[in-house]
Formats: structure tokens, C-alpha cells, sequence
């Protein structure tokens, strides 16, 4: 599995070269935003690891030069602690943040996670809710402007749920199975996502209709509200 970590330090590329490398990851590097684009292009990784305060693109620019070709899920690896920073982040089109210092189990951790595919077998190869079309064998989404498009985590949870339609989805079943067993405490996460889709599939995002919060509880989704 291909691994491009962007980062202007050359500390961290040099800790994180070996000992990624050492997990059996092929490391690609990138000393700034410009060179990650264009290594993203040559080598097509697996997972991009890039921190947010690059030059030449900083690291919110090179998320969006991303999704403008690419699915590839993104890992911010960042010193800003912020949470106006991940939501950038998480607006620009990442999966996922992760604060400098951090520790090597959690980053590990983070990746796997990125890279876990739920397998999908829906009764229904499509299904819909307001003017949204979720196709499951093709992994899009749809709107009356057309696609639109989803993170791959964004598309984990809403999968989750879609295929749910009516039940409850706690909290910690959601992060369990969209995040792993380790991450069954972040809610501020879980809530950060949720409010990133409905921003793209919610008439009034303030006001779900579909994506519905149970207080204190979890989620679910609401087809025909």
C-alpha cells in the first residue's frame, strides 16, 4: 500500500519514512504543497498524509486540488489544534485530522481506518430521499445540480445509515464501524462529519429532514419525512 506523507519538515518525513516503511507501506514524499499534487499524480497512493501550513499550496489547497480528480482519502497531520482549522479542512474535502504531537499507534490506527471498506450488499442497487439519489453499486450521490460529491467517510457514514432507513444508529456503532474500535469515544468528530453531510444533502442543513439526530443517542435516517 502507497502511503504520500506532504510535509515541509524534514524531520517528520524522515521519522515517518522509516517507520512507516518499517509497517510494510511504500512511502512517497513531498516537501510542499506543489510537489505533493504532482506525486499524487505520478504514483496514485493509497492514502495521503499531508499537514496544513505548506508552501507552494498550502494544505488546504492541495485537499481541493485532490478532489478535483480523486477519492484518495486524506489524513491532515497538523500542529494547528483549532476547530476552525479542521472544519476547513473537513469542508475542503478531508477525511480525517489527527493534531501534532501524535502518537505512532493512533496514526496507524487512523490509517487503517481510511483504508477500510465496508462491502455494501444492499437489497436495492439505488435509493432515494428528497431530490438525492444514493447509488450504491457505482458509490455516488446525486443531486437536481448532479453529483455531488462525498469523502469516502462521509460516504461510510451516510452508507451506514441509508441502508438502516428508520433505525437508530448509536453514536458508538457508528464510529466503531466507520472509524474502528478505538474511536468509540470521538463524538466531536462523528458531529463534525454529520454536519458536513448535511450541508451537502439537506434542504436546510440546520433543519435535517433525513439525517435526524436522537438526542443523547445516535442517528438515523428518515426516507420519507
Amino acid at each position: 500500500m502507497k502511503i504520500l506523507i506532504a510535509d515541509d519538515d524534514p524531520q517528520i518525513i524522515r521519522a515517518l519514512r522509516v517507520t512507516l516503511g518499517a509497517q510494510g507501506y511504500e512511502v512517497i514524499t513531498a516537501a510542499d504543497g506543489a510537489q505533493a499534487l504532482s506525486q499524487a499524480i505520478a504514483h496514485h497512493p493509497d492514502v495521503v498524509m499531508l499537514d496544513l501550513g505548506m508552501p507552494h499550496l498550502n494544505g488546504i489547497e492541495v485537499i481541493e486540488g485532490l478532489r478535483g480528480w480523486s477519492q484518495v482519502p486524506i489524513l491532515v497531520v497538523s500542529g494547528r489544534t483549532g476547530a476552525a482549522d479542521k472544519v476547513d479542512a473537513l469542508d475542503a474535502g478531508a477525511d480525517d485530522y489527527v493534531t501534532k504531537p501524535f502518537s505512532l499507534d493512533e496514526l496507524l490506527a487512523r490509517i487503517r481506518a481510511l483504508t477500510r471498506r465496508v462491502v455494501a450488499s444492499p437489497d436495492e442497487p439505488a435509493t432515494s430521499f428528497g431530490d438525492v439519489v444514493v447509488d450504491f453499486s457505482a458509490r455516488s450521490v446525486s443531486g437536481p445540480s448532479g453529483l455531488i460529491r462525498l469523502t469516502p467517510t462521509e460516504w461510510r457514514l451516510l452508507e451506514l445509515l441509508v441502508q438502516n432507513p428508520g433505525k437508530l444508529i448509536t453514536r458508538e456503532a457508528m464510529l466503531q464501524q466507520v472509524w474502528g474500535p478505538n474511536h468509540s469515544r470521538d463524538t466531536g468528530y462523528l458531529r463534525l462529519y454529520m454536519a458536513q453531510l448535511r450541508k451537502k444533502l439537506e434542504p436546510v442543513p440546520a433543519e435535517p429532514r433525513y439525517l435526524v439526530t436522537a438526542q443523547g443517542m445516535g442517528y438515523r435516517f428518515v426516507p420519507g419525512a
